[in-house]
C-alpha cells in the first residue's frame, strides 16, 4: 500500500450492504459510498443546500 494516500475513510456501516463516508485529503470533499451484493456508487456528500460537505484538513 502507498504510503500517502489521498482519500481517508471515517464512517462505515454494515457488512452485506454497506455505507462509508470517505474524505478527501487535498480538497477536504466528503463522499458518500454505498455497496450491496454486486453493486455499488459512489457521490459527493451535500447538505441541504446542496452544496458539497467539506471538512478542514489537517497535515499530519
Amino acid at each position: 500500500m502507498a504510503k500517502n494516500q489521498r482519500f481517508e475513510k471515517i464512517y462505515s456501516q454494515g457488512t452485506m450492504s454497506v455505507t462509508e463516508i470517505w474524505v478527501d485529503k487535498e480538497t477536504g470533499i466528503n463522499y458518500l459510498y454505498h455497496a450491496s451484493g454486486y453493486s455499488g456508487g459512489l457521490t459527493p456528500l451535500l447538505d441541504r443546500e446542496g452544496k458539497p460537505v467539506i471538512s478542514s484538513i489537517v497535515n499530519s
